[in-house]
């Protein structure tokens, strides 16, 4: 196959490119390399996928349509995963804005190219975070009408985009609800990376709430499986990636402070408003799709995310989210 994957120097579209790489596809990576964390991380990941043969990166930007025109060929992409994104709960309520632009407008700009294009098959990212304070385990025919926060906001409203284009132009859609992705060369915003390099670094860990809220913890091999398997045909289709296997914060402390070595510092906060207090995902359709399960277990995982960090650490310790 031929897949376009935007957003290839983040977290997940790096891992996603990687595997489609080394499954024998050609990709051609979108990424406008921004700041919205810091960018030498971002570069690292390139250059993990740059030595790789079938890869082509683009610096462009999925808010800007005649980018993506640039990259037109005469052969349609076999598949587009659209993995660019404003990402992040607290961050989207201090500039709403730029989340909109790129989880709506972009979105609705990858949906165009499609359709003019000739590309059938669209693999949209998308995040628990929809769900809210919703009854658990989530299922995709769970309410999500009432989001906690702009960035939830913004990432319903792509997909109900995206089945806006699948009715209309028989678009074939596949939306990926992802829960809580952690791994090696994470984000530098999300808990699991803050966690390992406050710990290593022997900062205090800022803990917002009493650690008893929940997360299901989804490493980011098993995430980038599932979205390799999504690029088959299924009509339009709402498939949550997740472990199945909530785990209390404060035990997801304990874990890292074991595999770091070091105990952790805790500064207490207030639980914020726009955070769910649980998330947990019903994955009985990936199962049935896709043939897809979780098989990286958290300690397991954990176990990657800190050892890429120690290796890493003369430059990864100044990373901050």
């Amino acid at each position: 196959m031929r897949v376009l994957v935007t957003g290839c120097a983040g977290f997940i579209g790096w891992k996603v490119s990687e595997l489609l790489l080394k499954e024998g596809n050609t990709v051609v990576g979108l990424d406008n390399v921004n700041s919205a964390y810091e960018v030498v991380l971002k570069e690292w990941r390139l250059s993990q996928l740059e030595s790789e043969p079938g890869f082509t990166f683009c610096r462009g930007d999925i808010t800007e349509r005649q980018g993506l025109r640039a990259i037109s060929s005469k052969t349609p992409f076999d598949g587009v995963v659209n993995l660019a994104a404003r990402a992040g709960v607290r961050k989207s309520l201090e500039d709403p804005w730029v989340y909109y632009e790129t989880n709506l407008t972009g979105t609705l700009n990858i949906l165009d190219y499609c359709r003019e294009t000739g590309v059938k098959k669209l693999v949209l990212a998308s995040t628990s975070s929809v769900y809210g304070d919703g009854e658990r385990p989530f299922r995709e025919d769970a309410p999500t009408d009432r989001p906690l926060s702009p960035y939830a906001a913004s990432k319903k409203a792509a997909e109900m985009l995206g089945h806006a284009y699948h009715h209309n132009y028989g678009l074939d859609v596949t939306v990926l609800r992802f829960f809580t992705v952690y791994g090696p060369g994470g984000r530098p915003d999300m808990a699991p990376f803050r966690f390992i390099r406050w710990m290593s670094e022997g900062e205090p860990v800022v803990l917002y709430g009493d650690g008893s809220q929940e997360r299901d913890f989804t490493y980011v091999g098993d995430i980038a499986r599932g979205v390799e398997a999504a690029l088959r045909p299924l009509g339009f289709q709402v498939i949550n990636l997740g472990s199945d296997r909530p785990v209390a914060v404060r035990d997801f402390i304990q874990m890292l402070e074991d595999l770091v070595g070091k105990a952790a510092c805790i500064q207490r906060h207030p639980a914020h408003a726009a955070d769910v207090h649980a998330t947990w995902a019903d994955i009985t359709k990936a199962r049935e799709l896709l043939g897809w399960e979780p098989k990286t277990d958290l300690r397991e995982g954990l176990s990657n995310a800190v050892a890429w960090y120690q290796e890493n650490r003369s430059w990864a310790s100044q990373v901050y989210g």
